[in-house]
């Protein structure tokens, strides 16, 4: 007596939904080391931060340019009450803040490329004059009593991002006479130096100023715009820059040959006032917040860790897409795949992802994508052939090399990525219903 098959044990084998729930079960565990990618991105993506910012703290760091601050030293008297509840009158010296009627800076930048192994680093040296005016009529403003206010203890106070960058002593000329910079610990402003001005010997009103500095810097050069009016002129080699903070220049060129831009700005949308007492931190809090600053980057062209990692989060969409073409190539063909040959390929479609990470550090993303992506489809389509035939690896080399190209198309574009990856995927399920059509799902 032959034995006739379980129809339960047929029904495990030959159910459709079943391998369906299988494969799904697969592309889930896939997620898995899909994540494991992500935070491999990520590490590297943060040793390539660690190691710019130790090479530019040995060359020097982003550079802010801050002030001039005209700063002077006043009397101001208070009531108080003694130990015994007498009361006295003591004195305390506390600054005044007058910020220039007018700052005029011109900036020529020289930058190059620093190579710390894979990583490249956009350094610059710089040369800039600074000019302007202060108006030490506007202190009345203050009604502050003249015969308290310490002229002969005035300050003249600027910042730098990184005094490190300094390549010679700073000289400050106010009313056609010099004075040397030196380096001052103050709450105003970070990085900061001053000059020591005598204002009782200067005749009141207008006090014009002027300074040159030499500095080196890394990555970017910035400003805050710290007067009634001022105007900023950059121009450099480095072939592509991003201007950015708060405020964009009116006037600006990018070419291969270099960059120029030109900012020119009034007070009127300015976070602080043009005079101020007491609050001698106010330009320091301001200067944490982007939103007052301006300048220019020495852009890095191409971040690919940032494309990479944009990929990566695509692999779960290509691994499905992948094991939805293979199963219904599989069933149209009548010819079953096993669920591990599924895992296998998900496998080698993980290992894509850590192919154009490694490559993208050598020959960059665009070279890494197609080497990986030219791999992974030989690979695929190579084993396809053994489990199916030549004619159908063939049809699903298209499909792979369709679903990659994709996935590059979108991640070179920015505004409209959103709209054409809807548009894809729109057009991906439809076909996916019109070619399942036909499946007995029973």
């Amino acid at each position: 007596m032959i034995d006739q098959p379980h129809p339960t044990g047929n029904w495990l084998r030959e159910s459709v939904l079943l391998k369906l729930l299988l494969i799904m079960v697969i592309a889930l565990l896939l997620l898995i080391p899909s994540s494991w990618i992500q935070e491999l991105v990520r590490e590297r993506s943060d040793r390539q931060e660690q190691i710019v910012n130790e090479d530019t703290d040995k060359w020097s760091g982003r550079q802010l340019i801050q002030g001039p601050v005209l700063v002077i030293p006043y009397k101001k008297a208070v009531r108080e009450k003694d130990s015994t509840g007498k009361e006295v009158i003591k004195e305390y010296t506390q600054n005044l803040y007058l910020l220039s009627d007018d700052l005029n800076i011109s900036a020529n930048v020289k930058s190059d490329t620093l190579k710390r192994g894979i990583y490249d680093i956009g350094v610059y040296d710089a040369l800039l004059s600074l000019n302007g005016r202060f108006n030490t009529a506007n202190i009345a403003r203050l009604q502050i009593d003249n015969s308290l206010i310490q002229y002969q203890k005035a300050r003249l106070l600027f910042s730098l991002g990184d005094l490190k960058g300094l390549k010679a002593d700073p000289t400050i000329r106010v009313q056609n006479r010099s004075y040397t910079a030196s380096s001052v610990t103050d709450g105003l402003l970070t990085g900061g130096l001053q000059a020591e001005i005598d204002l009782s010997t200067l005749p009141p009103g207008d006090l014009p100023f002027s300074l040159n500095l030499q500095l080196k810097g890394s990555q970017s050069l910035r400003f805050i715009h710290a007067a009634k009016t001022t105007q900023v002129e950059v121009k450099g080699n480095w072939p592509s820059p991003k201007f950015d903070g708060r405020y964009l220049p009116n006037e600006r060129s990018i070419s291969k040959a270099g960059f120029y831009g030109k900012w020119r700005m009034l007070n009127y949308n300015r976070p602080f006032p043009q005079q101020w007492v007491g609050n001698d931190t106010l330009l320091n809090s301001f200067k944490r917040n982007n939103n007052v600053l301006f300048g220019v980057q020495l852009h890095i062209q191409v971040d690919d860790y940032q494309k990479t990692m944009r990929t990566s989060k695509y692999a779960i969409l290509i691994i499905a897409l992948t094991f939805v073409s293979l199963f219904l190539t599989e069933v149209i063909q009548k010819k079953p795949v096993h669920v591990f040959n599924y895992a296998l390929i998900g496998a080698a479609m993980i290992v894509f992802y850590s192919l154009l990470l490694s490559f993208s550090e050598q020959v960059g993303y665009n070279w890494a994508y197609l080497i990986a992506a030219v791999a992974t489809i030989a690979l695929i389509a190579w084993f396809t052939a053994s489990l199916l035939n030549s004619k159908a690896a063939a049809l699903f080399a298209v499909i792979l090399s369709v679903f990659y190209g994709f996935v590059f198309v979108i991640i070179q574009l920015e505004e409209l990525s959103l709209l054409v990856g809807s548009i894809a995927l729109f057009v991906v399920i439809a076909a996916l219903m019109y070619f399942s059509r036909k499946i007995n799902w029973n």
